[in-house]
């Protein structure tokens, strides 16, 4: 696609750092979804995306440079360019990412049938004409209760035909003919959402044999990557919000541990490469590889500051703060409400809205264990069968009303406590 053209023109650097923020994010779960469930349409909504993301760090650069009027200024704005410049590099890996799908480098066919059954998917459907969900809110369809699929994002064309994205849909959004709906669940629940919003029936990917018998490692591998990385960016804004070392140090440390994967996973690419009979049509998993270990270090450059004792501009911390969704962390206490309960068992994504994404608890691996030294260890992407026990620190992502539930529900979750 053409670029568009770019002007200079008086935005607020907070606004745009909230975008942007909230565009890597889904950047990050469209460009994985693309290539594990093979779809060229959401690949497109990625470059779409990634080229609003051009315009954005364009546009935040421009009013950076107006505002720096003394060395003093430099000084203090240096942080915040580095965090556009992060984001930056976070939307070409994604990217990167989806050309994997629509400019077939080389992906097997048959990465979407090695997906295991509990994983869930993402597809893209426009709201027909006569659609049941047409002119209701997300809130009264309940969508994720009655079906388990949630709406991530709205693709929405104005009058003047200008495209713009509403990220993070609350209960209050109206779903309106012609939106383009991002859903994400299991494959039984997307089919019957997928009819209801496009009037068509779901038709899911054609199976393929895999080339290669071990091709569901090398997916398990993708979608923890892909957790990982995505993890690793959430965290990296929660640190700037709450101006966390320890939450920093996560970041360096899941950083660490996505290299760790990636290494690993180009040693299978590989190894895989000599049991087919065309290797080429695995160079997209090296690329794939490549991107995520960009967005580990781009996550890692955006808490840098954090990590280095630097002070951000109190800008970036309200852009974060002022964000689509919001990143809570607390510790599960002795007496707590969730202690030595399941997620599911006190339905907190229920009742609350939050979506846990990540529990780090102290291992209990002996010392000297090869698979660890004892030291912490995260569950990520946790789920209704996940225990909770006291010590855990427990990261959940939603509203800023979901935040404020979750805090009533257990009592004093304590944001980023380090």
């Amino acid at each position: 696609m053409d670029p568009v053209d770019v002007e200079y023109e008086p935005v607020s650097v907070k606004e745009v750092l909230s975008e942007m923020k909230d565009t890597a994010e889904l950047l990050i779960d469209l460009s994985y979804s693309a290539v594990l469930n093979g779809s060229d349409e959401i690949a497109r909504e990625v470059l779409e995306l990634e080229e609003r993301m051009d315009i954005l760090q364009l546009q935040g650069r421009m009013s950076l440079l107006m505002a720096a009027r003394n060395p003093e200024d430099a000084e203090q704005l240096a942080p915040v360019l580095g965090v556009i410049e992060s984001a930056e590099k976070i939307s070409n890996a994604a990217g990167d990412i989806a050309k994997v799908v629509l400019e077939d480098i080389g992906l097997p066919d048959a990465i979407r049938t090695a997906l295991p059954e509990a994983a869930e998917m993402l597809v893209r459907a426009t709201v027909a004409v006569n659609s049941p969900y047409d002119g209701r809110t997300l809130g009264d369809i309940n969508m994720e209760t009655e079906t388990g699929v949630r709406v991530i994002a709205i693709r929405r064309r104005s009058v003047t035909g200008k495209r713009r994205w509403i990220q993070n849909p609350d209960q209050e959004t109206e779903v309106r003919e012609n939106d383009v709906l991002l859903l994400r669940g299991a494959q039984t629940g997307i089919a019957d959402v997928y009819e209801t919003v496009a009037g068509v029936p779901y038709e899911p990917p054609a199976a393929a044999d895999p080339p290669i018998e071990d091709l569901e490692r090398a997916v398990d591998s993708i979608i923890l990557m892909k957790d990982m990385s995505e993890l690793a960016v959430d965290l990296a804004y929660g640190a700037i919000l709450f101006d966390s070392e320890g939450v920093a140090e996560e970041v360096n440390e899941l950083e660490a541990e996505v290299d760790a994967l990636k290494s690993r996973f180009e040693a299978w690419v590989l190894r895989a490469a000599s049991r087919v009979e065309d290797p080429v049509q695995l160079r997209g998993l090296v690329h794939l590889a490549s991107a995520t270990e960009v967005i580990s270090d781009a996550a890692l450059e955006i808490s840098e500051g954090v990590l280095r004792g630097l002070n951000a501009h109190p800008v970036v911390a309200v852009a974060v703060e002022e964000s689509d969704e919001v990143i809570v962390r607390f510790t599960v206490r002795e007496g707590s409400a969730l202690a030595r309960t399941t997620l599911g068992g006190k339905r907190v994504k229920t009742e609350t809205g939050m979506r846990v994404i990540a529990v780090r608890r102290e291992s209990h691996r002996p010392e000297g264990d090869d698979a660890g030294d004892g030291g912490d260890e995260w569950v990520i992407q946790p789920g209704p069968d996940t225990e909770l026990r006291p010590g855990d620190v427990v990261i959940a992502k939603g509203t800023r009303a979901g935040a404020e539930r979750l805090g009533e529900a257990t009592g004093d979750p304590r944001e980023f406590d380090e």
